[in-house]
């Protein structure tokens, strides 16, 4: 990937590092509190605050169950509710739908 791509990337990162150290502050959890409840070291809550590009998914939803949110990382996309993906398929829906004639139904 280029600088380009990596930018907007690497600044939603970093953003959801801050939120996630917001969060930990407004529970009066330490840094080491945070960690102990997520099961790892205190320098991958670090690292997680500061937004590193190499954190695992896994330590997200770590700290999301910490924080009683487990529930969005499920919901980023919620497909039911994506609009974009549902309107592609509508787009693919036949205009006709022809019935099939049969003589006699079949029993299953």
């Amino acid at each position: 990937m280029n600088s380009t791509v990596n930018l907007p990337i690497n600044k939603a990162i970093k953003s959801l590092g801050q939120n996630i150290e917001l969060a930990r502050k407004r529970r009066g959890l330490s840094q080491a509190d945070l960690a102990s409840r997520m099961g790892v070291s205190v320098s991958t809550v670090r690292r997680m605050e500061d937004g590193h590009p190499g954190m695992a998914l896994q330590y997200l939803a770590s700290a999301l169950l910490v924080f009683g949110e487990l529930e969005k990382l499920r919901l980023l996309l919620d497909t039911p509710e994506d609009t974009v993906g549902l309107s592609l398929m509508d787009a693919k829906l036949p205009s006709r739908i022809h019935s099939n004639r049969r003589k006699s139904p079949k029993a299953f």
